[in-house]
């Protein structure tokens, strides 16, 4: 028997106990293959409502215990993850379509949150403020109660626990609705990890669904923060309905960042980062570099070179060979990711490599002599694509990078590192790497963005302070004053 026994779950969601749920069961299939993995459970509004009453009564006793004891959960679940590494990062290749490479980052990502979310029970509560009154004062930090979390298809390890492990650390409960395309490495695994690690029955509840049960969860009034990774249009949706239960939402939405390589830059690394930053995941993660603008002086040496990389990147099943880029997660995102690159291409763009598929398997793609109104460049393409602009002066590279309804992820590779710095002044964005590429998670950093791309750093550091907790100002005196009604 496994630690991650697929029979456990099969057919089930996650409520303290394996249950089955009220909405059916869906088949989870290794993306690379077609293949059964098992059956995941599907909520509906129904079993969310019952989650959440269940959560609610489960969230006081937890919130009453001493912070120790909660850290002691979180550090415990990060041991069980270290110690089942393996068998999770495969459950990542095969459900995700993810590279083994990818799958052991992802793994250490989940235990890392862990270990941090349990050095987050020990962060001080609150603060002694100033008052103009002879009263002691004082700012004091309580859980927000149940937290909500919707988490995507394309790294739902670490979209899924980012939000559950300080939220649980900082004395919440959790219903967590993965993808039901992942709910194993986005939810089953997590449940299983948690409940050995001793947390308590009723504090964390996994139920993977679909849009019901999206809308459920966002408008339960039991829960009082929703946590959203996800589309930049469901994203909306999202905020739409928190905003008429006056609720609050911390979203993490979509991207089409900007990989900017100046005339000075090292050109043999940048073609390395922009192919890393376009390719990895087959360009499934939001903060994929999803415009290449080059110096002109550069740009046609950047482009034959970046052709060359891609062309020569294995592309098939990351299980049982040895490539760079696995599936696609469904014919859906296939066709989408194909429908924009031939509109490109038919709209003057140069085809330099790729757009070509073999079932999900898409070639890893480069696009030249790109204007800015093109499908595969105005859009987030969410595939391996590689559109490429050029720019002739710094006022243009800062035009062209803000020029954008996202502002999740930059990057600026150049010789001169405070140049790209001055550069990245200019352009709104979330996250900002100078002499990096866009793809960067460390689970000690704040993440997000800005403008379509999100509501601001929500996780990581001390913003899953602002995230999971609320602020309840408190005030103390010796006596009653006198008042003069």
């Amino acid at each position: 028997m496994t630690f991650f026994d697929p029979q456990e779950w099969d057919g089930k969601v996650f409520t303290g106990e394996w249950r089955t749920p009220s909405g059916g069961t869906a088949d989870i299939l290794e993306k690379a293959t077609g293949a059964s993995l098992g059956r995941t459970g599907v909520a509906d509004a129904a079993d969310v409502a019952d989650a959440a009453a269940t959560a609610v009564a489960a969230q006081r006793d937890w919130a009453a215990k001493t912070f120790e004891e909660r850290a002691a959960v979180l550090r415990r679940a990060g041991a069980l993850i270290e110690a089942n590494a393996a068998e999770l990062r495969d459950w990542v290749v095969r459900e995700t379509g993810a590279v083994p490479g990818l799958g052991d980052f992802a793994v250490g990502v989940a235990t890392q949150e862990c270990y941090e979310a349990a050095g987050l029970a020990h962060r001080p509560v609150g603060e002694i403020l100033q008052s103009n009154q002879p009263r002691l004062s004082l700012l004091k930090r309580v859980p927000v109660g149940v937290v909500g979390v919707i988490s995507p298809f394309n790294v739902p390890l670490i979209l899924s626990i980012r939000s559950v492990a300080p939220a649980l650390a900082l004395g919440n409960a959790v219903v967590l609705k993965p993808d039901l395309r992942t709910p194993v490495s986005g939810g089953f695994a997590i449940a299983r990890v948690f409940a050995e690690a001793g947390l308590p029955a009723g504090l964390l509840h996994v139920l993977p669904g679909g849009a019901e049960a999206g809308s459920a969860l966002v408008a339960d009034k039991a829960i009082r923060v929703i946590s959203f990774t996800g589309s930049s249009a469901t994203g909306r949706r999202v905020a739409e309905l928190a905003a008429r239960h006056l609720k609050r939402v911390h979203l993490e939405l979509g991207g089409n960042s900007a990989l900017v390589v100046l005339d000075d830059a090292d050109l043999e690394r940048a073609v390395s980062a922009g192919a890393w930053g376009s390719f990895l995941h087959q360009g499934q993660i939001c903060m994929t570099a999803g415009r290449h603008l080059v110096h002109e002086r550069i740009a046609d040496d950047y482009v034959a070179a970046l052709a060359e990389h891609a062309d020569h990147l294995p592309v098939g099943d990351p299980f049982t060979g040895q490539v760079a880029l696995g599936p696609l997660v469904d014919e859906g995102q296939r066709d989408k990711v194909h429908a924009l690159v031939t509109a490109t291409v038919d709209a003057g763009a140069r085809l330099v490599a790729g757009g070509k598929h073999d079932g999900l398997f898409y070639r890893p793609t480069v696009l030249d002599e790109v204007r800015t109104d093109m499908p595969a460049y105005a859009e987030e393409v969410f595939g391996p694509v590689a559109p490429v602009v050029r720019f002739g002066s710094l006022d243009e590279a800062a035009a062209l990078a803000a020029d954008s309804s996202y502002a999740l992820s930059l990057s600026i590779l150049t010789g001169d590192a405070m140049r790209g710095l001055a550069l990245a002044e200019r352009i709104p964005s979330g996250i900002v790497h100078i002499n990096d590429q866009t793809v960067n998670d460390e689970a000690v950093a704040p993440f997000g963005g800005v403008l379509d791309s999100g509501t601001g750093a929500r996780f990581g550091g001390a913003g899953n302070l602002d995230a999971f907790t609320d602020q309840r100002w408190i005030t103390l005196r010796g006596d009653i004053p006198a008042y003069p009604f």
